[in-house]
């Protein structure tokens, strides 16, 4: 990952180059990385699709897929591997050319091999910070998921877990074997 060391605004990223590498905007700061490995990807995919079914299948709100960029102040972009956001958020959200302007009710972030856990925290804290109710972040050299709760507790969720998204998804629950199952 390179950092630059230069002041972006989120014009900048919208003009930036679609040369296979994916972009991120942190308080002015421009992160990029290259495209996701297979098994960030697989691991994506399978919150998508389990997280996603569920939230379709009880009419909860809509879904973002991976790198979905979520503007969340004048100078940061974030883009989660996934994201749900509800209807009441849905509701009042601007219609802009260009990046969400609703803060979603759940994101997933994937850590990928080449990502650093400080970036990894202070992404966490910024989703949080914008009023994002859950934060999956996902290891899947650990084989673990862990949910950062908008009060500030942690729980970790290894092999012979059940995932639970209490309480942005109620009822929702997954093996964690089946997320990592590949």
């Amino acid at each position: 990952m390179t950092t630059a060391k230069n002041f972006f605004t989120v014009d900048d990223l919208l003009s930036a180059p679609d040369d296979g590498m994916r972009r991120e905007l942190i308080e002015g700061e421009l992160f990029e990385m290259p495209p996701a490995g297979d098994d960030h990807g697989f691991v994506g995919a399978e919150f998508t699709v389990t997280v996603g079914g569920f939230v379709r299948e009880n009419r909860l709100g809509t879904s973002r897929m991976a790198e979905t960029g979520f503007q969340l102040a004048p100078g940061t972009v974030l883009a989660p591997d996934y994201a749900f956001i509800s209807y009441e958020r849905m509701a009042s959200r601007p219609r802009p050319r260009g990046y969400a302007q609703v803060v979603p009710d759940l994101v997933v972030e994937v850590f990928s091999p080449n990502d650093r856990q400080p970036l990894m925290d202070r992404k966490i804290q910024l989703w949080l910070e914008a009023g994002v109710r859950l934060v999956l972040a996902v290891y899947p050299g650990a084989q673990a998921v862990y949910s950062h709760h908008a009060d500030g507790t942690v729980q970790r969720f290894g092999p012979g877990d059940t995932l639970t998204c209490e309480p942005v998804l109620p009822g929702f629950a997954c093996a964690v074997d089946q997320i990592f199952d590949y």
